[in-house]
């Protein structure tokens, strides 16, 4: 692998993109916290157990030191959908950030243009929308603000192939494309759930047979996270079923809390 990756979080995100990029020596991921480092170096390796030998999470160090990612060649920020922590972590990147290091973003929804200013680099800034779980999901969503050049796009392609991904460059829109078409499909079917008494492994059991989807819409959703789904949702102006954000309110963010749209028996099993 041609870079070296410096990733920014300690989540299923980070981690995941940690563990494809763990075939090579020098990476780095840096984690707020002592616990969260630890929760992360556990997550590495076993993602890394489950892709194989080539996979060695040896390759890559867990920090809680932010300037230990000056050595990385391509900085991935990969923390919350939050659009002010982003933005404060990525002013800190870019000035952490070597002066030939790409910068980026694994935002889902958010602005790669205003991300990009955040930085303060964004000629070599790029929104790279991996999927979770990242060592299964072969799509990257490639994003990029007008002022990005040419060497710029092209590291990030060639990151992609490095990584086993297929990229696909789509316009800077809330969404990109993917969540843009497939929330309002989740929200139809929260909707249709509501106004039918239908319950949910029904819905899924119906999208899963009858239209090949790997996952229903209902537990698609629990696995996203609630929270993460409301977000996602006003990002991009669709309808968010007013129940999703009870559910938020009392914690039931899905399958990560235990409950959400599914009981928590059904998380018990």
């Amino acid at each position: 692998m041609r870079e070296k990756l410096g990733i920014a979080g300690s989540g299923a995100i980070a981690t995941g993109l940690a563990a494809c990029a763990a075939k090579t020596p020098g990476h780095l991921l840096w984690a707020r916290s002592d616990a969260s480092a630890a929760r992360a170096t556990k997550a590495i390796a076993k993602a890394c157990e489950r892709l194989g030998e080539d996979y060695d999470p040896v390759n890559v160090t867990v920090t809680t030191d932010l300037d230990g990612l000056a050595g990385a060649t391509f900085v991935v920020e990969a923390i919350c959908e939050d659009a002010a922590l982003k933005s404060e972590l990525l002013g800190a990147l870019g000035e952490v950030a070597a002066d030939d290091a790409v910068i980026s973003t694994t935002t889902s929804s958010l602005s790669v243009s205003e991300l990009a200013a955040a930085s303060g680099h964004p000629d070599r800034f790029v929104g790279l929308h991996v999927f979770n779980p990242v060592p299964r999901m072969k799509l990257v969503e490639l994003a990029y603000p007008d002022a990005v050049t040419g060497a710029t796009r092209e590291r990030a392609r060639a990151l992609c192939a490095d990584l086993d991904k297929e990229p696909v460059e789509v316009p800077d829109l809330a969404g990109f494309v993917v969540n843009r078409l497939l929330f309002p499909y989740l929200f139809s079917a929260v909707d249709l759930m509501e106004q039918t008494g239908l319950g949910p492994a029904s819905i899924d059991t119906c999208m899963q047979l009858g239209a090949a989807h790997p996952m229903g819409p209902i537990a698609l959703l629990d696995y996203i996270g609630l929270d993460v789904s409301v977000a996602i949702g006003d990002a991009i102006e669709a309808s968010v079923p007013q129940s999703l954000r009870d559910l938020c309110a009392v914690g039931a963010l899905g399958r990560k809390a235990g409950r959400g749209l599914y009981p928590p028996e059904f998380y018990a099993r």
